[in-house]
């Protein structure tokens, strides 16, 4: 049993929401799992909050005060009556509604993308003027899947062939489960080498990150003691969009808060963009900043999110491949 099924288990037994701590002390006294760290309640917490973030609509948890957890709607089962809900603008994307659908209908058996797009239209959790929505919809499953893969994280669906999709979750751990554990741990060590780097070479870092995702004419202004770095560019999407960008870097420990946010959008130039990169985390009151309609948005890159950028584009990791040989399972219907 991994530790969000115990988690589960004892959120599902105690009837009522826990704080972290006190979930970690039921699952060790319990024997529903071994830590292996010195900071096992860290551990569940952060392993909670990632799940929260990742699958939203259909994660089994939600957070329902600081440090205090409680299940989902998903958790509720298909006979519950806690569906997932749309946004307040009334849809989801694709990929999410495909997760719920799985998650709430399939009972842990593969669906055909068809029959998930169907059902995603008949709950509104997708509108769409597209004569083909459920070629939109296997399309964006299978990009996600290869995105993810690029960054050598989970992908939250599985491709099973003939146009079937399942959850990953539902697989069992065996060799996936280990490669998973040992792709985090590697995460966390990159998380923690350029936190660590001297600033020249964190600058430099930095700098090849940006070409490889499509800026062009970097211009990177060095402020001593500071920690980051100032980059103005453009960035080119597809060869065609030139946005003008000036970007924010911080090599930190503790999280951006909102006056940093405030500082970056003031020092826009005209028609440009912003963005802060940070080796942290960004505080709600940051985020909310970025997020203004009123102002120029200012996108943010958090650590976790830098670290997949960095192994999405292969700088400071080398990729290790193994063959393992399965079964094939006849022509895949596109």
């Amino acid at each position: 049993m991994n530790v969000l099924d115990a988690v589960h288990r004892v959120l599902s037994e105690a009837g009522r929401p826990l704080h972290y701590r006190d979930i970690t002390e039921r699952l060790v006294a319990g024997g529903l799992w071994t830590p292996k760290g010195k900071t096992p309640h860290a551990t569940v917490n952060a392993r909670l909050t990632a799940d929260i973030k990742r699958y939203e609509l259909s994660s089994r948890f939600r957070r329902v005060g600081a440090g205090v957890y409680a299940l989902g709607p998903s958790a509720a089962g298909p006979g519950g009556d806690s569906l997932p809900r749309p946004d307040p603008t009334g849809t989801v994307s694709f990929t999410k509604a495909a997760e719920v659908v799985l998650d709430r209908f399939a009972d842990h058996k593969p669906m055909h993308y068809r029959e998930i797009t169907e059902k995603a239209l008949e709950l509104g959790f997708i509108k769409t003027a597209g004569r083909t929505p459920e070629a939109t919809m296997y399309a964006q499953i299978l990009m996600e899947i290869q995105r993810q893969q690029r960054r050598l994280e989970t992908p939250r669906f599985v491709k099973h062939g003939k146009g079937l999709v399942g959850l990953t979750r539902w697989e069992p751990a065996g060799l996936a489960g280990e490669i998973e554990e040992h792709n985090d741990h590697v995460r966390k060590e990159l998380l923690q080498h350029i936190r660590q780097m001297p600033p020249a070479e964190f600058e430099a870092l930095i700098g090849k990150l940006l070409a490889k995702i499509g800026f062009d004419s970097v211009e990177v202004t060095r402020h001593s003691g500071d920690g980051g770095i100032d980059v103005r560019g453009v960035m080119v999407v597809g060869g065609v969009v030139a946005t003008r960008m000036a970007v924010q870097v911080k090599r930190w420990k503790h999280n951006v808060q909102a006056p940093m946010v405030q500082q970056v959008r003031g020092s826009l130039g005209p028609h440009e963009h912003g963005l802060i990169i940070t080796t942290s985390e960004f505080s709600d009151g940051a985020r909310q900043e970025a997020l203004k309609a009123t102002v120029t948005p200012i996108a943010l890159v958090n650590g976790e999110e830098l670290v997949s950028l960095l192994i999405e584009h292969n700088i400071e990791v080398r990729r290790t491949t193994h063959d393992i040989i399965e079964l094939g399972e006849g022509t895949e219907e596109e």
